[in-house]
């Protein structure tokens, strides 16, 4: 059976990777044409984001990444920002 939930009710949930690492929380969705386009994840404290970002407040996720929505929501590894320190970011053809 399909559970549906407000999407208010995600506002503030955890967010965690496929891999088990906490992610953030939830800040806000994106909706474009009465879809759900992507969700805007706060990077809180001691959360992956905020290691990975510095001072940057947070990140968008596609939702075609969000692997499952209930009392936390999972993500793919995929959408974890990568981080090399060293070079600039590379453009992707």
């Amino acid at each position: 059976m399909l559970k549906m939930k407000r999407i208010s009710e995600s506002y503030d949930m955890r967010v965690f990777t496929d891999a088990g690492e906490y992610f953030g929380d939830i800040e806000e969705s994106i909706l474009a044409s009465n879809k759900v386009f992507g969700w805007r994840v706060r990077a809180t404290k001691n959360s992956f984001l905020s290691r990975v970002l510095g001072s940057a407040k947070g990140v968008i996720v596609p939702h075609q990444l969000v692997k499952s929505i209930g009392d936390i929501m999972i993500i793919s590894k995929a959408a974890v920002p990568s981080y090399s320190g060293d070079d600039e970011p590379k453009d992707a053809d």
